[in-house]
């Protein structure tokens, strides 16, 4: 149900937001089935009279969203409301939420880090899995990618040109051969995680499926299925430099898996099992240590060359599915069911050194800036925070809109941030830009 609908059905006083699961609420939503031609039509009328909106437009009073309040029978403020009351987080462990309330800091709003720059309606990020949400990916300040349907997409705010660089609807096999590659290749891949850095695209799929991609070559460099395990799904990707310098990727696996391939060699050079699937994992800026999040409350830290068990992680009441270092090496955070996010300080582990609350639901992605200052955590939806990381996480900006999250990205520079947004009538993607105090040279341009 688009928010279009949602508002409608508010306004009829028939429709109870959150009545059914998430996994319910995202049935015949996924990819090519969420919006058939005949649902395109249906909101076309409502698509070509929203337009992107900019910062000079937002601070003249225009919604960012461009959601037409003054026309709908409801408010802002009101809608808003609503939806806090009634959306339902996904739990698999029940009241996880109400549970972990009592531990979570009080932290001040009103922070302004990032000020919104655009909101880009030509692009429409899609989800596939409802726990699943690191498909945007930033790799300049201007340069984003992103999926949309069966498409992976780039999208360049500098130029406003939206480039598809991977179709994965048809058949996608390897144009390179290497030993390993499964040369057949894929058909109607169903991308669950995305990963880009140093011109290094890598797609993972709901069948254990993995394609990598050299974004300065054409074609695809690499394929391959980690595993014909029934239960298959690439859950995260990250890729890092390893101690000699070449590029390397971890792959998280709802198999209980962790593989760690060299893309110099596109060799699996090292597999670790553990009890539970694995939802995401993040490395140490040192590459020793890595963060384990999976179905279970509590994570661990591994070492990175043995997978062996440094320390557990205690204090989560569901399961996380996010997790992420800060460049200092010691603090590093992991987001749960439980709609908490826990920072944690690899030196002294039995205690979070700050436990920060969501909203409506779960925290599915966190990301910090490269310089440290700050970091975002991303709700399912409606919600993204970024906390103040030099004050000890004591104040946040609460970027407020409506629609799922498919993901978040800082760019590699820190000036912006990127936020995906699913909705069939406003999906986009949004742009924050790191507040400076030249700030005001927007409204030149």
């Amino acid at each position: 149900m688009s928010f279009e609908e949602e508002v409608a059905d508010y306004a009829a006083g028939d429709y109870e937001m959150g009545e059914a699961d998430e996994d319910m609420y995202f049935a015949g939503r996924i990819m090519g089935d969420s919006e058939s031609e005949e649902d395109e039509d249906e909101y076309d009328h409502l698509d070509n009279k929203i337009t992107d909106t900019y910062a000079a437009e937002a601070r003249k009073g225009k919604d960012i969203q461009g959601i037409p309040w003054e026309r709908l029978s409801v408010s802002r403020e009101k809608y808003r409301q609503t939806r806090l009351e009634q959306y339902k987080n996904y739990e698999n462990i029940p009241q996880s939420g109400e549970a972990s309330e009592k531990e979570c800091n009080l932290t001040r709003k009103g922070g302004a880090y990032y000020e919104f720059w655009q909101n880009t309606r030509s692009v429409k990020s899609t989800i596939l899995h409802f726990q699943l949400r690191n498909l945007v990916w930033s790799t300049s300040k201007h340069d984003v990618y992103l999926m949309s349907h069966y498409s992976i997409i780039h999208w360049s705010s500098l130029s406003s040109k939206k480039t598809e660089v991977l179709n994965v609807l048809g058949h996608v096999a390897p144009s390179e051969k290497h030993p390993g590659s499964l040369l057949e290749g894929f058909t109607q891949t169903q991308v669950s995680t995305l990963a880009v850095r140093d011109n290094l695209l890598i797609a993972g799929g709901f069948q254990g499926e993995l394609i990598c991609k050299d974004l300065g070559r054409p074609g695809v460099s690499f394929c391959m299925r980690t595993t014909y395990d029934d239960n298959a799904i690439t859950n995260a990707i990250e890729i890092y430099h390893g101690p000699s310098g070449s590029i390397h990727f971890t792959a998280s696996n709802n198999d209980c898996g962790v593989r760690d391939f060299d893309m110099e060699r596109f060799q699996l050079v090292k597999h670790f099992s553990y009890p539970w699937p694995v939802n995401h994992t993040s490395l140490s800026p040192d590459g020793k240590i890595t963060a384990i999040v999976g179905d279970d409350p509590d994570g661990m830290l591994v070492d990175s060359q043995t997978g062996k068990t440094i320390a557990h992680l205690r204090g989560h009441l569901d399961f996380s599915f996010a997790s992420a270092w800060h460049p200092d090496g010691r603090t590093f955070a992991t987001g749960n069911q439980d709609k908490t996010c826990r920072v944690w300080d690899a030196r002294n582990l039995s205690k979070s050194v700050a436990v920060l609350k969501g909203n409506l639901g779960a925290i599915r992605s966190i990301r910090f800036t490269s310089d440290g200052q700050f970091m975002a955590t991303a709700e399912p939806a409606d919600f993204v925070h970024v906390y103040d990381v030099k004050n000890s996480f004591d104040k946040e900006q609460e970027i407020d809109f409506f629609g799922e999250i498919s993901g978040i990205s800082f760019s590699p520079d820190t000036d912006s941030l990127f936020i995906g947004v699913w909705d069939r009538t406003y999906g986009s993607l949004l742009q924050y830009n790191r507040c400076r105090n030249h700030s005001f040279l927007d409204s030149l341009i």
